[in-house]
């Protein structure tokens, strides 16, 4: 396993807590140098966020918030805008398609899916799937819990429906 952006990310925040002044600045530019990403050590990224490819071209606001356990994929913003104060928070086990840009101070609720692309500039309520540029609404999911458990094969595996073995039901 290779060392990617988010393990130099989360080295990197950890040293700048405990008061480590210039090693923090190291490893960010060693992030922007292998992996093209600019992910300070400032952002608020939730346990068991994940980038795709490595991190690849990903760039967050220093004031952003990403939730626990989500996903984003390679080429991602996650930003501010022009004139305008904040930055998203995302929340948790949120899916970012590849090319996604989510901008402004808006909210991204827990459980939604951003389709590959799309350009979010306006909340995204819990549950839901957007696309587009702008985006828009696609879906609006009614349990996404057990939607993202099976679309990420968390779900166990269920039994076949003739569950007797097939020596057995020769013997009758």
């Amino acid at each position: 396993m290779g060392v990617d952006a988010m393990t130099f990310y989360r080295l990197a925040r950890g040293l700048k807590k405990r008061g480590v002044p210039l090693l923090p600045a190291i490893l960010r530019k060693a992030i922007y140098y292998l992996h093209s990403s600019y992910i300070p050590e400032d952002a608020d990224i939730g346990e068991g966020t994940q980038l795709g490819y490595g991190g690849i071209g990903v760039v967050i606001h220093k004031a952003a918030k990403v939730g626990r356990n989500c996903l984003i994929s390679q080429q991602v913003t996650i930003g501010g805008r022009s004139g305008l104060e904040g930055a998203p928070v995302i929340g948790d086990y949120v899916r970012i398609g590849a090319g996604a840009k989510v901008l402004g101070n808006i909210k991204i609720g827990d459980f939604a899916v951003i389709g590959a692309n799309a350009v979010v500039l306006k909340d995204v309520a819990p549950g839901t799937v957007v696309a587009g540029v702008p985006a828009k609404v696609i879906r609006q999911d009614p349990d996404p819990l057990t939607t993202y458990q099976r679309e990420m094969g968390l779900l166990p595996q269920r039994a076949p429906l003739s569950a007797v073995p097939p020596a057995a039901s020769m013997r009758q």
